[in-house]
């Protein structure tokens, strides 16, 4: 009898994946960064690998073809049906990009854009359900939206997942079976940047992996310091793209 893969709850972040101008540049930082290793992912989605972390899938990252297309981690989250999905983002004000389409077996995707012009996924799993964000040093730890519009944004992402919401400092934090699973927040240090979702990443000290980042070609843009969830500092991988690390215990 084959085995039964449970699909994540929906309104849960389910997966990041990196799209980048240079793929084995950025397999040869993170993984020294990071921890991981790296495994073919699905034919459909071009030059694409998936980051394991104890032969477990953690993220994706697959090389961009479209010239001057921002280097940048993305968000997608869980749903039921991907098409219906995708439906409410059009009713709901937001733009889709790519998709419905079927990863062979791992499951069905749509890339899209909120009322603000943040750039998320939605992920139906059907082989491959995805992976929560939790403390294990080197997977992803948490999902934050910066917004200049937090309150529009926690509407559209309520409507358009099915999910709720509670105020959190600065914000507001979504809620799936009464549990936070991703933050939004009025992005005041966005300037001029486009609002984006940021993709943080579970490390053992946030202060080693900041230095160690710089000494493998990224940058420092946010040095460590203590935030709400923890010890964390934001930093870019050596194409720009950005993300942030946060300290393990911060997530207990």
């Amino acid at each position: 009898m084959p085995a039964v893969t449970l699909r994540l709850a929906q309104g849960t972040p389910c997966w990041v994946s990196l799209m980048t101008d240079d793929l084995p540049g950025s397999r040869a930082f993170y993984g020294e960064l990071l921890g991981w290793d790296f495994a073919p992912g699905p034919g459909p989605l071009g030059e694409y690998v998936r980051a394991r972390l104890g032969g477990e899938s953690v993220a994706g990252l697959g090389e961009s073809s479209v010239t001057g297309f921002p280097v940048q981690w993305t968000t997608y989250f869980a749903v039921d049906d991907a098409d219906r999905a995708t439906q409410s983002v059009r009713e709901c004000g937001g733009t889709v990009a790519v998709g419905p389409l079927q990863a062979e077996r791992a499951g069905r995707l749509a890339i899209a854009s909120d009322v603000s012009g943040a750039v998320f996924g939605l992920w139906q799993g059907e082989e491959h359900p995805g992976r929560e964000t939790g403390p294990e040093p080197g997977g992803p730890a948490w999902a934050e939206l910066l917004t200049p519009d937090a309150d529009g944004a926690a509407a559209f992402y309520r409507a358009v997942l099915g999910v709720s919401a509670a105020a959190a400092e600065g914000g507001s934090a979504l809620l799936v079976g009464g549990r936070p699973v991703a933050g939004i927040r009025r992005g005041d240090e966005l300037r001029g940047h486009p609002p984006r979702w940021r993709s943080h990443f579970a490390v053992r000290d946030v202060d080693l992996t900041a230095r160690r980042a710089a000494e493998l070609g990224g940058r420092v843009l946010v040095p460590p310091q203590e935030t709400v969830r923890g010890r964390a500092a934001r930093l870019a991988d050596p194409r720009g793209g950005h993300f942030s690390v946060l300290e393990a215990r911060g997530l207990t």
